[in-house]
């Protein structure tokens, strides 16, 4: 991989070309044999998938081969193939295979899932930074702090830039960028797991443990399932949504159709993982985009996927499927209907329809007669204040000036970025249900009631203590990330500052066009809070502190004075 690595992302002369393939040769004779003695040493009989995976790498593996180092008359004839990535597929492949068959076992002893988890995340970040720094993923050099900058937006999913993506970045640098996003959208560890459960066929009861707090399995058979699902959705969702998104663009805006495929899944990618990151100078407000509104409407629905969190997505379609099987093939009337949708994807869904609402017909009427002026027909004027309503829940995409929107305008997008996507989802913020427990508790104490009840149910006092728990800080984070930042650049205003760090805090990535002037002690500011904001701030607290044993004693109950 390191060779690999280097080859990448350096020039290569002639003769050291030679010798990396010469490395590549024996890595994948080696690979060979290595799958040949596990199946003739192999006590149990293999899952068919495994085989079918075996059986298509070792032909893939063998094709290679022989157009690269065994046919020269193949190498005229049919030159496509023996392009140097086909080799580079071929090392992934073979480094796919053998990586899944090391033991991997996580010692809660030694790191808890919330250390695993910010940890993970970490060294993600700094690797992704040093691959940015390599001479081939840039068209001129990019220091260290903007390329760690770039990498934890990435990572992050929070898609605020220092340097434009699109001009700044080589395709290779570009293609480390989307690989980020997907990793650090789904999580380094999910893949990992995945992996190793697809070879093996099973996990220690310890692994299990881990990988079901991360992944909130409520049973713990239940865990590759749920990674199994989560990996599912996501592919099954970007692959539809970059082919809509192909079918949308002008093909006369691309230079190749190789240009347009990459420019479909990059942004497919970026939506879903609620990135924001675009290969275009000004995001989707770029001349040529601006008045897409197909492609707008297609990205609009791929970023609120994401954001509505693989839980919730799983619960739709299993209760799509339940209400067409009932209303198709029941006989008679039935009395009693069973709680398919829960009580988390009731309250992530009224949340998130009631926000996306409430934004549009506020910007909607804010902007009528001030940016929305621009847009095309009435049409252009709705699809234009939906995109706006939508994207501050952590997409981070744009198709207006965001500089030049009314002040009021900017702190509605302001609470919506705050707010943020939905639980277990790409996106951030505080989360919609956070948001729905603290407004349903102030009713609850406007109407004297002692607990929070919701569709014949009680919220539980862990949920609500939780809720508050992240609301407070949150603010925190932000506030000090104002107060920083203002001591750091005080030339700025303080609202493009606040702007900025809740952006930063929700992964966003929106910005009022301040991100590329910031300090450098700024800039690391802002690393902190994109990182924080992902990881959550209470994930931190939880890695940081001991967690105390359950006592079998209440101390006396005492009311404190509040107002």
């Amino acid at each position: 991989m390191v060779v690999l690595v280097i080859d990448f992302g350096y020039t290569q002369t002639k003769d050291l070309q030679v010798s990396v393939n010469e490395i590549y040769f024996v890595v994948l004779i080696t690979g060979l044999i290595a799958t040949a003695l596990r199946y003739i040493k192999q006590s149990k009989v293999l899952r068919k998938n495994v085989i079918f995976f075996d059986v298509i790498s070792i032909i893939v593996i063998l094709f290679i081969i022989y157009f690269h180092f065994f046919s020269e008359q193949s190498q005229k004839q049919l030159s496509l193939f023996y392009d140097d990535i086909w080799m580079k597929l071929a090392i992934i492949l073979t480094f796919i295979r053998e990586f899944a068959e090391r033991k991997v076992t996580y010692k809660r002893k030694f790191l808890n899932p919330a250390q695993l988890f910010i940890l993970s995340f970490f060294l993600l970040i700094v690797i992704g930074a040093f691959l940015l720094m390599l001479p081939n993923a840039t068209y001129t050099n990019i220091s260290f702090l903007d390329a760690l900058f770039t990498s934890t937006s990435a990572v992050c999913v929070t898609g605020l830039i220092v340097v434009d993506t699109g001009s700044f970045f080589t395709d290779f640098g570009q293609t480390i960028l989307v690989i980020l996003i997907q990793i650090g959208g789904l999580g380094i560890l999910t893949f990992a797991s995945y992996f190793s459960y697809f070879f093996k066929d099973g996990a220690t009861y310890e692994n299990q443990l881990v990988l079901g707090d991360m992944t909130n399995s409520k049973k713990l058979g239940e865990v590759f399932t749920t990674l199994k699902r989560i990996l599912f959705i996501t592919f099954f969702i970007e692959s539809i949504g970059a082919l809509l998104i192909y079918t949308s663009l002008d093909e006369s805006l691309f230079n190749s159709l190789l240009e347009r495929i990459f420019f479909s899944a990059f942004h497919s990618v970026s939506a879903f993982c609620n990135a924001g990151f675009s290969t275009l100078p000004n995001s989707l407000y770029e001349t040529g985009f601006r008045y897409n509104y197909t492609l707008q409407t297609i990205v609009i629905a791929i970023f609120m996927l994401g954001g509505l969190g693989f839980p919730i997505v799983a619960n739709l379609v299993k209760y799509t499927k339940y209400f067409i099987i009932s209303r198709l093939f029941r006989k008679k009337q039935i009395s009693y209907r069973p709680w398919v949708l829960n009580i988390n994807s009731r309250i992530a869904l009224i949340t998130t329809i009631s926000l996306t609402v409430f934004g549009t017909i506020i910007f909607f009427i804010n902007e009528y007669n001030y940016i929305l002026t621009s847009q095309k027909g009435i049409v252009g004027k709705l699809v234009a204040s939906l995109f706006a309503a939508t994207t501050p829940r952590t997409s981070g995409f744009n198709t207006i000036d965001t500089g030049a929107l009314q002040t009021s305008s900017i702190l509605l997008i302001i609470l919506l970025m705050w707010i943020g996507a939905s639980p277990a989802s790409t996106g951030g913020g505080i989360k919609t249900n956070t948001f729905a427990i603290a407004t349903l508790n102030f009713f609850s104490l406007a109407k004297g009631k002692s607990r929070i009840e919701i569709y014949r149910r009680e919220i539980a006092e862990v949920s609500i203590r939780r809720a508050f728990a992240v609301i407070s800080l949150s603010l925190v984070v932000i506030g000090f990330g104002i107060f920083a930042i203002s001591e750091f650049d005080p030339q700025l205003d303080l609202l493009s500052i606040a702007f900025e760090c809740f952006s930063a805090y929700s992964t966003v990535g929106l910005s009022l066009g301040i991100t590329a002037s910031l300090s450098s002690f700024s800039k690391f500011v802002l690393i902190i809070i994109m990182f924080i904001g992902r990881v959550s701030m209470l994930s931190i607290l939880i890695a940081v502190f001991k967690k105390v044993k359950h006592k079998n004693y209440r101390y006396p109950t005492e009311e404190i004075t509040i107002n």
